[in-house]
């Protein structure tokens, strides 16, 4: 310990021995000590002299401290100075020291001999680094590491970890790629409660995700994003610190060209919680440079989610939800803001022109948004305004030029709405319109306005026939006294006369801008090139321009003007006789020369702006002298390129040819286009037919159900049928005698209720003429004098009502008796119908016992009331109106039954006859049998034999019934 104590802090007697030695000497007791307190009293001096001797203890003591690692691994302390050593000599104080200020103030210029101190700092790294990754274990051994939850044993770690990968990235990537939960012991980084571990683990992950979709992927599978939104919203959005910065940095790593985790974040809902990131208050006075940063970041993870590379569906996805939850309205809020930095603006446009582009609801809806004037004003209108104004920065002119062409990309009623603002009959003078800015801007004295006007009004017109037919007809007035001029011809004056017209002409970038909107609104529009032809002035210009030898700038402008001529001649409709076709062709040969023309028209895809702008859409220029090309306008140089090119070299028979050709195709093609419509309306037809088909069969399977059943229960009767057929064969005698005993049962029945229904109105009279006598006795009210006269009467009227009442008792008596004959007749007809096989319903007969036991309540009620025999009147009216459609049903189940008797004989006759014919025919085969030699046996014989069959057969039976009857005795 002494040694160690007089190595690392002290001056001791005697002398001190070199750094080598030193180093020499702790190895030696790193891998010999059996202690561990001298093995980490070793590590921790090694440790202390790892800044100041890096390359020393790297080579001879790295070897010991990963042995210490996998053999200490239960003392925290000692993997605590073991990795921390590691982390220095991979990592010196230098690069840490420039990872911390990077982002924050620029680092001064140093010397030559600072930068190759550097150089070889970074070697040595790189060296170590290296050797420790040779063995793919010491990675492994890293991450088993990390999950130890001692604050000693995994801040150095991550802090490790993290230094490898910076100096080594795409091989620690593949170690960890295939280490089995190597990501996720990662990503528990982000869930520790120790913020420094946490933010060091979001170091770590940034540097992890670099350039690898795979570990992309499982990072952003591992809840990612979920974690990190967490952590942004905890740490205050926009106005959190340097981790919402670092959040930041690792969402775009995980997002940046990598469809599925964009898809991810998408179908997650993750859109929808961005938009709290972009509320900005009203007092936008303070804006710090970390809030600056955090915002931006905000605006390009946005750009990444919609930007024009992606997947036109996936980018059509996020610019649909980005509106549905109002992100969009969002930005077009802090859009019109005041107050806000110029490099959020100018990055708020180019987020707002990406969301926008091609998606008609995104892009109607920023046409419907005002910026808080008075009066209020489109908000396209104050961004052409800063796009035409030559005091505004010059990347927020870009921006605004970039939104315009993406509010107008592929929106035809955006691009009316443009142009319709410079028709006479819509201009308004007493408010400024798009259109009235942009002629501002293409005639105005800055030529980065003419070129920004000139492209944002080519885009107005971009693959739109209808509006370059309409821009046809604005008129522009030039000075007072003069005509008006059309907006075709005041730009080719411009471009012919620029000497003339304060020597704008002679620019280049003014030049190239008419140009390229000139061939934006020829192309493909043969009235727009008659226009330009009429001018006679214009073809000799451009023919001059491209015949002439000019300096290198002026090259370009001969090439756009090849193409311009060229753009004439191939949709050119020769309506003007001295510049058709095959003129303006002779007049190249003549004046250019075929090869001269195609050279000059070659420059243009030759030029080095042409292919910087033909890569992206959003123009990005780092000066305004570089900004010559459009994106979209070099779509349509290589477009028409090759076709020119044909077009100047074919002669005037190849041209005819061409034409006949032209024509034969339009004829084939009318002629495909009626095929066409007769396919439609076949096809229209054909679907028509299979629905019928499809209705049918399922109307099909239902009757063929419905058949099945039928013929099933059809089945049934016939077998009920022949089964009633064998017991008519065998009881039809006795059936007719029950039938026609149940006949005369019922006459009788009926005559004794006729019967009775005269005794009841006969008794209905007496009682009524009785109480109308009562009720005029009542009614007289008879004298006190003549009490015993009264008194005599109503004696004798009681007498009489006593009389009636006994009468209606002996009446309820044969009432009684005549119910209990009627149900006995019943079980008789009941029983009748069981032996004939008759199918009474049994839910008549149980109406029938409810309808008798209604007329025994009524008898009751008729003993109690004497008025109530009319209503047990009526109720037997009605029992015997059943009694009589019983007896019109037996009769109809008789006429029945005696049909198929009939129909069974005419079936016997019918056989029978068939029998005899059957028997002639037997005859004569057999005459003809016998007139052929054939031996026949005769009739007899066979009667004889099946007599004798017949008698075994019978004494059989009489066996069979001699055993049944002893069965049964």
């Amino acid at each position: 310990m002494n040694f160690f104590r007089g190595v690392i802090g002290g001056q001791q007697a005697g002398a001190q021995p070199s750094g080598v030695e030193t180093i020499q000497k702790l190895c030696d007791r790193v891998a010999s000590s059996t202690l561990l307190e001298d093995r980490r009293d070793a590590v921790r001096a090694l440790k202390s002299l790892s800044k100041k001797y890096r390359l020393e203890v790297g080579t001879q003591a790295m070897d010991h401290l990963i042995r210490i690692l996998q053999t200490d691994s239960s003392d925290s302390e000692i993997l605590g100075y073991a990795l921390d050593t590691l982390y220095n000599i991979i990592c010196s104080d230098e690069e840490e020291e420039q990872d911390e200020s990077e982002d924050a103030v620029p680092v001064k210029s140093k010397s030559a001999a600072d930068d190759a101190q550097r150089r070889q700092e970074d070697d040595i790294g790189a060296q170590f680094t290296e050797r420790f990754i040779q063995e793919p274990e010491n990675v492994t051994l890293l991450l088993t590491l990390l999950e130890e939850f001692d604050f000693h044993v995994r801040w150095p770690g991550v802090k490790m970890l993290t230094a490898l990968l910076k100096s080594q990235c795409a091989q620690v990537q593949g170690i960890i790629l295939v280490s089995p939960m190597g990501v996720s012991r990662l990503m528990d980084l982000l869930a520790d409660s120790r913020e420094v571990i946490r933010n060091d683990g979001l170091l770590l992950l940034q540097q992890l995700t670099k350039g690898n979709a795979a570990i992309q992927k499982i990072v952003a599978f591992e809840n990612a994003f979920e974690r990190l939104l967490d952590i942004i919203t905890e740490e205050g959005t926009s106005d959190g610190g340097i981790v919402v910065e670092d959040c930041l940095l690792l969402l775009l790593n995980l997002l940046k060209n990598n469809s599925s985790n964009q898809n991810f974040f998408k179908e997650g809902s993750y859109i929808q919680r961005m938009k709290p990131w972009f509320e900005v208050g009203d007092d936008n006075s303070g804006w710090s440079a970390q809030k600056v940063t955090n915002l931006h970041l905000m605006l390009q993870l946005v750009r990444v989610m919609v930007s024009p590379v992606n997947p036109a569906g996936a980018t059509a996805s996020c610019q649909k939800a980005m509106f549905q939850c109002g992100l969009l309205q969002q930005l077009c809020t802090i859009l019109m803001a005041t107050g806000v930095p110029a490099d959020i603006l100018t990055e708020t446009i180019n987020t707002v022109s990406e969301v926008i582009r091609g998606s008609q609801v995104n892009q109607d809806y920023f046409a419907s948004v005002n910026a808080p004037s008075n009066p209020p004003r489109p908000a396209i209108v104050v961004l052409l305004m800063s796009m035409v104004n030559e005091r505004q920065p010059f990347v927020l002119r870009c921006a605004v030029l970039y939104c315009f062409q993406c509010f107008l990309y592929k929106n035809e009623k955006g691009q009316g709405e443009i142009v319709a603002t410079l028709l006479p009959s819509t201009i308004d003078a007493n408010s400024i319109s798009a259109g009235q800015l942009l002629c501002g801007g293409l005639f105005s004295a800055d030529s980065l306005s003419n070129w920004c006007a000139a492209v944002a009004l080519g885009h107005a017109l971009q693959e739109n026939l209808t509006q370059k037919e309409q821009l046809l007809r604005v008129q522009l007035a030039t000075s007072l006294g003069k005509p008006p001029v059309s907006l075709l011809q005041q730009c080719t004056n411009i471009l012919s006369q620029g000497d003339k017209i304060n020597r704008r002409g002679s620019k280049v970038q003014t030049r190239v801008g008419l140009l390229m909107l000139l061939c934006t609104w020829m192309s493909n529009c043969p009235i727009a090139v008659t226009h330009f032809l009429h001018n006679q002035e214009n073809v000799p210009f451009l023919t001059a321009q491209i015949s002439e030898n000019l300096g290198e700038d002026e090259r370009l402008v001969q090439g756009l003007c090849a193409l311009l001529l060229g753009i004439c001649i191939y949709y050119n409709d020769n309506s003007l006789e001295n510049y058709t076709k095959e003129k303006l062709k002779q007049l190249i040969e003549k004046r250019i020369g075929k090869e001269n023309f195609v050279e000059k028209l070659g420059f243009i895809t030759k030029h080095e702006l042409y292919s910087r702008a033909a890569q992206k859409p959003q123009p990005a220029f780092s000066t305004p002298e570089h900004m010559l090309f459009d994106h979209e306008f070099t779509k349509l140089v290589k477009e028409l390129e090759g076709v020119i090119t044909k077009a100047v070299h074919k002669s005037s028979e190849e041209d005819k040819k061409e034409e006949e050709v032209k024509k034969t195709l339009e004829q084939h093609d009318s002629i495909v286009t009626q095929y066409k419509e007769l396919i439609r309306e076949q096809d229209t037809q054909l679907n028509e037919l299979k629905e019928q088909v499809s209705s049918l069969t399922s109307q099909k399977d239902q009757m063929q159900s419905t058949i099945t059943q039928q013929l099933s229960q059809i089945q049934q009767h016939k077998d009920q049928y022949n089964i009633l057929k064998l017991k008519l064969g065998k009881d039809s005698g006795q059936d007719g005698a029950q039938v026609n005993g149940q006949l005369e049962e019922v006459t009788l029945l009926r005559e004794e209720v006729e019967e009775l229904r005269r005794k009841h109105s006969v008794l209905n009279s007496q009682l009524l003429e009785k109480e109308a006598l009562i009720s005029s006795l009542r009614a007289e009210g008879v004298q006190t004098s003549e009490g015993t006269a009264a008194s005599a009467g109503n004696t004798e009227l009681l007498k009489e009502v006593e009389t009636l009442r006994a009468q209606v008792q002996s009446q309820t008596a044969e009432i009684s008796q005549l119910q209990r004959e009627r149900q006995e007749l019943q079980s008789r007809a009941e029983t009748t119908a069981a032996v004939s096989g008759d199918n009474v319903d049994a839910a008549k007969i149980t109406e029938l016992e409810n309808r008798l036991s209604t007329q025994s309540a009524e008898i009751h009620r008729l003993q109690e009331e004497v008025r109530s025999l009319t209503e047990s009147r009526a109720l037997m009216e009605k029992d015997l109106a059943t009694a009589s459609s019983t007896a019109t049903i037996l009769q109809t189940e008789k006429s029945k039954l005696q049909q198929e008797v009939t129909e069974s004989k005419k079936e016997q006759d019918d056989l029978l006859m068939l029998l005899a014919d059957q028997d002639q025919k037997i005859l004569t085969l057999k005459q003809k049998l016998k007139d052929l030699g054939e031996t026949i046996e005769d009739e007899d014989d066979l009667d004889a034999r099946d007599q004798s069959d017949e008698d075994e057969e019978e004494e059989e039976d009489d066996d069979d019934d001699e055993d049944e009857d002893e069965e049964d005795a």
